[in-house]
């Protein structure tokens, strides 16, 4: 496992364009696409195309980055994503959505079984091969820290606390995010089931929204396919 210290500096390239409107919870929305690997190639890229630049991509790819910015607005504009931003705006300010993101794919994550019928690691595995088949689609700076995401795991690691709060730290380190990750996992065990019980609904209605929008079906583990 990479230190503290190599991990931070492994990923400093992928955070130097990080902002307050930059969202991490990349498992949601890969997770969110489907099958279909050019819209999970959109998806995962979508903060990172900016305007009309959109317009450049071809089909599927450019469905998945309009896929991705529907996913946010949605998000952003829920009661129930709203109501746990609140429990950690007091801390992190403009920042407490990018918290929240962050602390529901470590839910999504730690509860993946309930979701997918691949295990996290596989279906890791799987992502990581359809962003290298599709990389050349990929804006030079997400091609940048792809290696990174990668080798560390990043998919996975939200599915322990630590991973949370090591990426808080870090993102605080090379940002303007409140150096405060620690009071994140505070906020979060002190509220678990307020939190957890607000993100299952949460997803229960964003999956269908997802699959009304893009027409792709979203795996779940009750729905096996050969």
């Amino acid at each position: 496992m990479l230190s503290h210290h190599a991990f931070g500096k492994n990923i400093l390239e992928s955070l130097t364009f990080f902002s307050k409107t930059n969202r991490v919870n990349f498992l949601a929305h890969i997770y969110l696409s489907g099958d279909d690997e050019k819209l999970v190639t959109g998806n995962f890229i979508g903060d990172y195309v900016k305007g009309k630049n959109f317009l450049k991509y071809p089909g599927k790819i450019r469905e998945g980055i309009i896929l991705h910015r529907r996913i946010d607005s949605f998000t952003d504009e829920h009661e129930l994503f709203r109501e746990v931003k609140k429990l950690f705006r007091e801390e992190f300010g403009l920042y407490s959505g990018v918290v929240t993101d962050l602390i529901f794919d470590h839910l999504l994550a730690s509860g993946w079984k309930n979701y997918h019928p691949l295990t996290l690691r596989r279906f890791a595995r799987k992502t990581h091969a359809i962003l290298l088949k599709h990389v050349f689609y990929l804006p030079p700076r997400v091609q940048g820290f792809l290696p990174v995401l990668i080798k560390n795991r990043r998919l996975e690691s939200y599915a322990q606390k630590e991973g949370i709060q090591q990426s808080l730290e870090i993102m605080s380190r090379y940002t303007s995010l409140p150096p405060k990750a620690e009071k994140a996992i505070e906020v979060m065990d002190a509220n678990y089931l307020f939190i957890e019980t607000r993100f299952t609904r949460f997803m229960n209605e964003l999956i269908d929204f997802a699959e009304s929008e893009s027409g792709i079906p979203v795996k779940k583990p009750w729905i096996l396919t050969g």
